[in-house]
């Protein structure tokens, strides 16, 4: 920080480093703003690593009347399938009626206002399947006969936060993981923000324009702890656990379950030898990073597919839960599953009205569907606040590796054996969807598989580790295994040790880098 005289060090201290946190960086950044972001743990540690992992429009928010909501989710499906299909692809999801739940002419009232509200032009619309002849009909029970078919985006939500912070570091903005926010205070117009590094215990102060509190679950923590705030209540905290068992059908389309409590539950293909069911929604109390799956929450899940699926799911069956809270704004839904899912934005000048001091702005609720347009909406904020820089640009620019066009993946990752004939193509095919384009920077002087250096189990090398250490903040074995890659479902315990141990000791420095030909 620059002296006593509390010069500004940037325009905005974005506190929290999940997917809206994220994208407000590389909007501002983007526009000209300096923007230094702090988050407490890795990125997309909390929420918005525990998703469903889906770009969607939230056909079920229909039944609650969230128009304006499902509106701007459906709009946003296509543009960021543009902006990163390499980790965004469609998926096209299987809704079988059943007896005694909705009746068939609301699922087509639904589905007809899904397909129109949005301004769809790629995704296919809405088909009727008989499912005593489609292959989506064999993985179910024979009682099931008619199902409804509709599009909606898979994404890797974790590297969809990645991105957009490797985005907005390349545009300026300072990315700080692991440095804890323990005060913010005004003074002299501006934000005093004081951080502690968790790993090295060294603390120093930056001084902002405005401060953002994109916290997610912590956000009414961080107004009570750091910003001194009394009497705080704004989110309510909903879990959303899911489990993962091994594939449950073959074909590459998932499938929507009703359930007889109301609720929804999916079941879509992951990692290619997997099926994900989710999610639960149930009220949660305590510490956001102590949330696990539950015993109940597994039996309700299993259950509720086992309902559906020929073949049913026992506790056995599950390889691996995980689980995540939701801040959703408070908006006194009697139910967790009824809370909308809609963001708001409230701002705070300060007690003194008359006299307003530095802008604090702090985002409620939001889903990873509209983490752009919510950025969007704070731009406009802070444009308000600081004065405008630019013009708003994220709607048509790719995000890192995704300058690959929406239907042209296929073509992309086979052009890739020409580059690297000596290298397995299930390989290449794997770094394609993770790192899209970038994989010339990662695979860069590559000519066979003894230059990607050590492999750790599953195809994961030390020339892919040393690029998420060194270009996507990655520090531990559970970033590279559980976040950035979900390739811990394919090693043991005591290769993932090894990749710890290792990762550890090159962060140090007592493992020698190896030349990675990267700035």
């Amino acid at each position: 920080m620059s002296g006593a005289s509390l010069t500004p060090d940037v325009d905005i201290f974005v506190v929290g480093g999940g997917i809206n946190g994220c994208g407000i960086a590389r909007d501002a950044a983007g526009r000209g703003y300096s923007v230094c972001l702090a988050e407490m743990n890795d990125l997309a540690s909390g929420t918005s690593s525990w998703s469903t992992k889906l770009i969607h429009g939230g056909l079920r928010y229909l039944e609650h009347y969230e128009f304006r909501l499902v509106r701007e989710a459906l709009g946003e499906r296509e543009v960021l399938w543009a902006s990163a299909p390499h980790i965004i692809r469609p998926l096209r999801f299987i809704l079988p009626h059943s007896k005694g739940l909705r009746p068939r002419w609301l699922l087509r009232l639904g589905l007809f206002l899904y397909d129109h509200l949005g301004g769809r032009k790629l995704l296919p619309a809405t088909r009727t399947l008989d499912l005593a002849r489609d292959p989506a009909g064999e993985p179910l029970k024979p009682g099931f006969r008619t199902a409804f078919e509709y599009s909606d985006c898979w994404v890797d939500d974790t590297r969809l936060v990645v991105l957009n912070a490797r985005d907005a570091a390349d545009r300026g903005a300072e990315i700080l993981t692991r440095t804890q926010v323990i005060a913010a205070r005004r003074e002299a117009g501006l934000w005093r923000v004081t951080l502690r590094g968790r790993d090295t215990g060294t603390t120093r102060e930056v001084a902002a324009r405005l401060l953002v509190n994109a916290a997610g679950p912590w956000v009414d923590r961080l107004l009570e702890g750091a910003l001194k705030h009394n009497d705080v209540h704004n989110v309510r905290l909903v879990q959303g656990s899911h489990i993962v068992v091994r594939k449950l059908f073959d074909h590459d389309r998932a499938y929507i379950f009703q359930n007889a409590d109301g609720r929804i539950v999916f079941a879509i293909p992951f990692e290619g030898d997997f099926t994900l069911i989710g999610t639960t929604d149930r009220d949660y109390q305590g510490d956001p990073a102590d949330v696990a799956a539950s015993e109940e929450e597994i039996a309700y899940l299993a259950d509720a597919a086992s309902e559906y699926f020929r073949t049913p799911i026992a506790r056995e069956d599950v390889v691996w839960t995980y689980s995540g809270v939701r801040p959703l704004f408070d908006d006194g839904a009697s139910k967790a599953q009824e809370a909308t899912r809609d963001y708001v934005l409230k701002l705070d000048r300060g007690p003194d009205a008359a006299h307003p001091g530095a802008p604090l702005l702090n985002i409620f609720g939001g889903k990873i569907t509209t983490y752009r347009r919510l950025a969007l909406s704070v731009l406009e904020r802070i444009e308000t606040e600081l004065g405008a820089r630019a013009d708003a640009w994220t709607g048509d620019a790719p995000l890192p590796g995704g300058d690959i066009a929406t239907t042209g993946f296929a073509g992309f990752a086979d052009g890739l054996r020409a580059k690297w004939p000596a290298l397995p193509f299930a390989l290449l095919y794997r770094l394609a969807r993770a790192y899209g384009t970038e994989i010339d920077a990662l695979l860069d002087g590559v000519r066979e598989p003894a230059d990607l250096g050590q492999d750790f189990g599953a195809g994961l090398t030390e020339r892919e580790v040393i690029y998420l250490m060194d270009r996507e903040w990655a520090r531990s074995a559970d970033d590279v295994l559980w976040r950035r890659s979900k390739l811990g479902l394919r090693l043991t315990a005591a290769q993932a040790q090894a990749l710890d141990r290792w990762m550890e000791e090159r962060y140090s420095g007592t493992v020698p880098s190896r030349d990675t030909r990267q700035a």
